[in-house]
């Protein structure tokens, strides 16, 4: 049977390669695609864009599916609603199903306010499977678990949640050929994902939400000699890569498993004549020596390690996000981190419910201690279904439906003590507030600029066009240098 699935990008680098890099991959549709692939199926890719949603009747014209899925989160969502609507309307026959933390968080609603025949609640590659197994002998699809399907009386056919798959290696490797047609910069950093399920609990993220869909254990790390596996199958593929991202939720999950996966790592990377760099995640936890941990992944050329701050106010992490460590903690973990050579990008938000601006204060105070090599910081954004969202309502601060343009980078609540127009400012200042004094002004007035333009719809389509015009000329350039040969 073949299979289309269906992503989209708001702020794409341009309507023809619309995933800047590879890191935008979304794990969870090629995971899908991979395991109907292992099974004879066929499937192909559709990535969307505001400015060309119609792309999607072109690709179904062309590769004829009988089943499109979709995926995104919330935001994604409220779009990809109207191009279901649209593409129903145009072809009724086909049979779509939507997938993502969204239709996992609110399942019913997106069944019932959407033209979409099926939600998929929690991990959907035996679901996928199912469904086109159903489709493709003529059924009309019943009896799925995990799935929310829409019968063609128009009542809801609710199915009960399958366990979390337990051994995250019986999957194949994602399909990452799907994607490479939508490509900006093919040969950017990839991502291997080593683990599935967090931890922690904190109220902004789904996490704490999408642990109690489904039964079973949600935190799961795959074995490192599977990692490495994947490792060297990605190396054949793409020859030239030099740097991955191992993504999971924090690698001290499990300390035993993560100095495993260094040992592994270090053994891979004396069969290469050039060594692949490595970068991770870390939640810090309170008290923690973490040098045996920062030793192991410099010995296995780990170039660098995010760590999420969020707030520098220890009352807005302890009482608003659930993050229990202090201030103390996550210095010395940076300090520690330091002196193995890491680098380190800290993770920050900034407009949190009960915020105020002398509290954000304390996120700046951190920040410009510990300096990190990069930082990341978003404007809260209240997602449906998470445990601070519901916050939010019973504090009264969602007035009307939420503006979600520019999600994370535009302020959505008015603090009683932080306004919009202060957190956009604090947002904007940030990289001054941080790195003043400590970098070239010309460094830092740049980053500046870049927080502003990735705040205005119009000044991010300029800049993206001004970058595609310089991608396309150094393209060009190595052209011109290769056919003239070497001197």
């Amino acid at each position: 049977m073949r299979v289309l699935f269906v992503h989209s990008e708001e702020d794409p680098p341009s309507v023809e390669k619309p995933v800047l890099i590879q890191e935008r991959v979304q794990f969870g549709i090629s995971y899908i695609s991979a395991m109907l692939g292992r099974e004879g199926h066929l499937t192909s890719l559709a990535v969307l864009t505001r400015e060309d949603p119609e792309v999607l009747l072109r690709e179904v014209e062309s590769f004829d599916p009988g089943l499109v899925c979709f995926t995104g989160v919330y935001t994604e969502y409220l779009f990809l609603r109207e191009v279901v609507r649209s593409l129903k309307r145009k072809r009724p026959d086909l049979f779509t199903v939507l997938g993502g933390p969204h239709a996992t968080l609110r399942p019913l609603d997106c069944a019932r306010e959407s033209d979409f025949d099926a939600v998929c609640v929690g991990e959907g590659e035996f679901p996928a499977l199912e469904l086109v197994e159903q489709l493709e002998a003529g059924k009309y699809p019943s009896n799925i678990p995990n799935l929310v399907i829409k019968r063609p009386d128009g009542s809801l056919e609710v199915n009960p949640p399958r366990p979390f798959l337990e051994d995250l290696d019986t999957l194949p490797f994602p399909d990452r050929d799907m994607w490479r047609r939508w490509l900006a910069i093919p040969d950017s950093r990839p991502s291997v994902l080593v683990g599935r399920g967090c931890p922690f609990a904190c109220t902004y993220c789904s996490n704490h939400a999408i642990r109690r869909a489904a039964p079973g254990k949600y935190v799961r790390l795959r074995d490192p000699a599977k990692v490495v596996e994947e490792l060297r199958d990605l190396k054949m593929r793409q020859p030239n890569v030099g740097e991955v991202y191992l993504e999971v939720e924090t690698l001290g999950v499990d300390i035993d498993w993560a100095l495993e996966l260094c040992e592994k790592l270090k053994d891979f990377n004396k069969e290469l004549e050039t060594p692949i760099f490595f970068g991770s995640n870390l939640r810090i936890t309170p008290g923690r020596d973490y040098s045996r941990l920062f030793q192991a992944l410099a010995e296995c050329n780990f170039k660098f390690i995010n760590m999420g701050l969020e707030s520098g106010s220890e009352r807005i992490r302890r009482e608003v996000l659930k993050r229990n460590y202090s201030n103390r903690d996550f210095i010395k973990a940076v300090r520690t981190a330091r002196e193995f050579g890491l680098q380190v990008g800290i993770y920050n938000l900034v407009g949190l419910p009960t915020e105020t601006r002398r509290e954000f204060m304390e996120t700046v105070k951190v920040n410009r201690i510990c300096q990190p090599d990069w930082f990341l910081l978003s404007v809260f954004f209240p997602y449906p279904g998470t445990e601070l969202y519901e916050t939010c309502k019973e504090l009264g601060l969602l007035k009307g439906p939420l503006d979600h343009e520019l999600e994370r980078r535009k302020p959505v609540l008015d603090l009683p003590g932080f306004s919009k127009l202060e957190i956009a400012a604090c947002r904007t200042l940030f990289p001054l507030m941080v790195y003043g004094g400590h970098r070239p002004l010309r460094e830092v007035l740049w980053l500046v600029t870049m927080a502003q333009v990735y705040s205005d719809k119009r000044l991010i389509r300029l800049y993206q066009r001004w970058e595609g015009l310089r991608r396309r000329a150094r393209r060009s350039r190595g052209k011109v240098e290769e056919e003239k040969g070497p001197a």
